[in-house]
């Protein structure tokens, strides 16, 4: 105890400024380190226990993001509280709610596995893997209270950061401009993040030149100086597995040598025990904001006697992380020369004066980031009056042409690799041409240019081919042909469609997709299996080969936070076509229209167990004559074309009729991470005028039931599935690998 005693008295007097200065200034130094960073609340905590006051806080990368949110205001508990409930998986992935997508842009994001830039048909990466915009969102509501405050040191706790000059490799002091700006620059890590434009100056992560800013808290007035530093120690070679592990061993040279002198110039020096952790251990927050309070509490004694030197805090700001409602009475759009402010206001969904939440405001914002036309979208919130200006500064997104690419294998369309290329601004500022070119066991291509105007009116054409062989049984295709060869068990149909498309679209309650439209389509469908078409018998084998025109309209709603193993969420699609002309191979057409809808609903009653209720429907009005556009039911699929339907327990097509009225109930438990474990129940009502008869009411004629493995990854689903029916007595095997084009 006497030993102990004696040491902390010799080390409050080699504390110079504790030892000569009552009240003395205290400065905050927190150092970079990533997901290790979060040790700095652990340190903050006992900070606070002592009751030691901070007069100035300067910090780099993560160490920026901690300080500059306690120098805003915030208690250390609370910090404790918002990165606990953080999902920094999708913060760092720059991973957008999938609700402030448009219906293209979630198709666009749940189809490919690769998408790289493509300008002048040279393929390039990008300069790093997320744009840090949901870590310039976050920071910005959180810092929303300082009102746009510009001057750093007029925060509650004057605060500094550091960045590089990614050009010229200089160090860059931030202490003035729009806060979550300079933070983004500061913590913009080098291929993680991409560098952040201020006055000119491109920047990156400080990290790179003064990872510990010391210097800079002594010129700045702090008489004593507490620092935390969780930095990388140097590794022994065994641990130095891989090029990553390399590359930061050989960077961090330089920032531990400099640590020798820095330490020097530190009053309180504090280092976590953060060998267990790396940059990136998000996940073990709880663990490392541990690890810090550790380290911290260590230095309690010194931390009580510096406490009693000062005088009592000023600092009563307290805050409770978000805001209810805003009142933005204007918008200004700065920096942005190509893209309209109509395209703006249409992808933010507002339209000002109007108060808003700010979850719509961040859903606005989102909605426009969603559409990868800007490199990073900078908001500031200006005071004015009663309410707000909405400040916008749009970097454009240079990148016009991406090449993207895609795998997939179903029992359908069996193995094709997807390859697209998708260019930007061909003809006006806000249009986007794609063409989608599947190659494999069956060719397929989509073509789209569509002019994007939010929830304003858009203009688009579409042109698709699609083509597929499938087995069906010959009692079926008699049926559904009237065809009655002998002999016969089942033919191989060879499928083709060729559909064009104009149409106009808009959001609808700014929810819905409303679009109406003309379409031509060609069908072509044959089966070698009963005969080679010849001049003497041209129609052998041949089901149609006709030309089909007439109008559509369809209504969509999609808020599942994700198609493929979503968790909650509704689905509705709603489809109407009206055909009136044909070319008419058959010589029996006449007009008829196609309806059909489908409705879903997915919630989550417990944690990890996921239940899907949907119901699908469809029917025919006017003539029967063609039974080509009839209901077709059976199979696995999630992108089937026309009315093909999925129907666990039955093999394709192999049920059909001019109506149909279909149930499913799925129970989705993910057991790991990734990892899907999914029962399935189906049943349906399928016959000609169903709706007619009231027999789509009564009990189910068809069922089917199914246990399926999925697995998410970078390629999409991997899918398994067995499936019963009761009714045929037969098993079905579904087996799909990669997202469905």
């Amino acid at each position: 105890m006497l030993k102990k005693t004696f040491l902390i008295l010799l080390l409050l007097i080699t504390l110079p400024g504790l030892s000569q200065e009552e009240d003395p200034k205290v400065g905050l130094v927190l150092s970079g380190g990533g997901a290790k960073g979060l040790a700095h609340i652990g340190v903050l905590k006992v900070l606070e226990e002592a009751g030691v006051r901070i007069d100035y806080i300067g910090g780099t990368s993560m160490g920026a993001i901690i300080g500059s949110l306690y120098s805003a205001g915030y208690s250390a508990h609370q910090l404790d509280s918002i990165f606990q409930r953080t999902n920094f998986n999708i913060l760092i992935q720059d991973e957008l709610p999938r609700a402030a997508k448009t219906f293209y842009e979630k198709r666009d994001s749940e189809r490919y596995a690769i998408t790289l830039p493509f300008d002048n048909f040279d393929v390039s990466f990008p300069s790093a893997l997320s744009r840090g915009q949901n870590v310039y969102n976050l920071m910005s509501k959180l810092t929303l209270h300082l009102k746009d405050q510009q001057d750093f040191s007029e925060m509650p706790i004057p605060f500094f950061a550091v960045a590089t000059d990614v050009e010229t490799g200089e160090e860059v002091i931030l202490d003035s401009g729009h806060l979550p700006q300079a933070i983004s620059a500061s913590s913009a890590i080098p291929s993680l993040f991409n560098p952040v434009l201020i006055d000119g100056r491109l920047l990156t992560d400080g990290g790179v030149v003064n990872n510990y800013p010391v210097e800079e808290l002594r010129k700045r007035g702090a008489e004593l100086i507490i620092g935390v530093d969780v930095q990388d120690t140097l590794m022994a070679r065994e641990e130095l597995r891989s090029v990553f592990e390399i590359l930061t061993q050989v960077s961090n040279f330089r920032t531990i040598a400099d640590m020798t002198e820095k330490i020097e110039k530190t009053d309180v020096f504090i280092k976590p025990d953060i060998t267990d952790f790396s940059v990136m251990s998000f996940e073990k927050g709880a663990e490392i904001i541990q690890s810090g309070e550790q380290a911290a509490r260590s230095h309690m004694e010194v931390l009580k006697e510096i406490a009693a030197k000062q005088s009592k805090s000023s600092r009563q700001v307290r805050l409770e992380p978000g805001v209810d409602s805003l009142y933005i009475t204007n918008l200004r759009i700065e920096g942005n020369n190509s893209y309209p402010r109509a395209y703006v206001l249409g992808k933010l969904k507002l339209q000002f004066p109007a108060t808003v939440t700010y979850k719509d405001l961040s859903l606005g914002i989102n909605n426009l980031s969603a559409t990868k036309n800007f490199n990073r979208i900078n908001y500031r919130l200006v005071p004015l009056n009663e309410g707000y200006v909405l400040a916008l500064q749009l970097e454009e997104n240079p990148n016009k042409t991406l090449l993207r690419l895609g795998l997939h294998y179903d029992n359908v369309y069996q193995s094709a690799a997807l390859v697209n290329l998708t260019h930007k601004r061909l003809l006006f500022a806000n249009d986007v041409t794609s063409l989608d070119v599947a190659l494999g066991d069956n060719f397929r291509y989509n073509f789209n240019y569509y002019i994007d105007k939010g929830f304003y009116w858009s203009f688009g054409i579409r042109s698709r081919f699609n083509s597929f062989s499938q087995g069906v049984a010959f009692d079926f295709a008699r049926e559904n042909a009237g065809i009655d060869i002998g002999g016969i068990n089942q033919l191989e149909i060879d499928y083709e469609d060729f559909t064009n498309q104009l149409y106009v679209e808009t959001l609808f309650k700014q929810v819905f997709s409303f679009g109406i439209g003309l379409e031509h389509k060609y069908l072509d469908i044959t089966s070698e299996t009963i005969g080679t078409p010849t001049p003497e018998q041209p129609a052998t084998g041949v089901f149609d080969k006709s030309s089909y025109y007439g109008s559509f309209g369809n209504l969509t709603l999609d808020n599942r936070d994700y198609k493929y193993f979503p968790t909650k969420g509704v689905y509705f699609n709603g489809d109407f076509h009206w055909y009136l002309l044909s070319s008419d191979f058959n010589g029996v057409f006449e007009p008829f229209s196609v309806a059909k809808g489908e409705l879903g609903y997915n919630f989550s009653p417990v944690q990890k167990l996921t239940m899907k209720i949907s119901s699908e429907a469809g029917f025919r009005i006017g003539s029967r004559q063609n039974n080509i556009f009839d209901f077709f039911l059976g199979g696995y699929g999630n992108d089937f074309i026309n009315n093909f339907t999925s129907f666990y327990g039955y093999p394709y097509i192999s049920l059909s009729g001019d109506s149909f009225i279909k149930g499913l109930v799925e129970l989705d438990y993910r057991f790991l991470r990734k990892n899907h474990l999914v029962l399935s129940a189906n049943f349906a009502n399928v016959e000609n005028d169903l709706y007619s008869t009231g027999d789509w009411f009564t009990w189910p004629d068809y069922s089917g039931y199914a246990i399926g493995y999925g697995l998410e990854t970078f390629l999409g689903p991997v899918e398994i599935k067995y499936s019963i029916s009761p009714e045929l007595k037969e098993s079905q095997w579904y087996f799909s690998l990669g997202f469905w084009f």
